[in-house]
């Protein structure tokens, strides 16, 4: 199997909410938009994030059409932690876990959108065991 891209699909009761605080505190950019839905992208990873408003008729399975949250994370590795973690808080995001150091060396911080999506940043301090 060859996959040439991946994509994170999220129902929320408010994509404009959620867009917002991936474009104004990640950098992320919007790809391509339509009633209800939005796909973003980031210069640096080729991923891209797609929200879809909760109760869209073309969403299936219709059994599963609820919204995102509970237990979803979007984790993103980053270069600096310290200094993106103060510049995001700053920025007014509403932070979930400020940083902390797993002792296995994971040092994370985490933030909520306005739909609740924890958007989690990840530095590596240490080799993983």
């Amino acid at each position: 199997m060859g996959i040439t891209s991946a994509a994170v699909s999220l129902n929320v009761p408010d994509v404009a909410a959620s867009a917002a605080f991936a474009t104004d505190h990640l950098g992320f950019t919007e790809a391509m938009a339509a009633e209800g839905f939005v796909s973003l992208g980031h210069p640096s990873v080729p991923l891209h994030v797609i929200f879809l408003s909760t109760g869209l008729p073309t969403f299936k399975p219709q059994e599963i059409a609820g919204s995102a949250g509970q237990g979803t994370l979007l984790v993103f590795e980053v270069d600096d932690i310290d200094t993106e973690f103060a510049r995001i808080s700053a920025g007014g995001a509403r932070v979930v876990t400020p940083p902390e150091t797993e002792p296995w060396g994971e040092r994370y911080c985490q933030f909520a959108d306005p739909n609740g999506i924890v958007w989690q940043l990840v530095q590596w301090v240490s080799a993983p065991a």
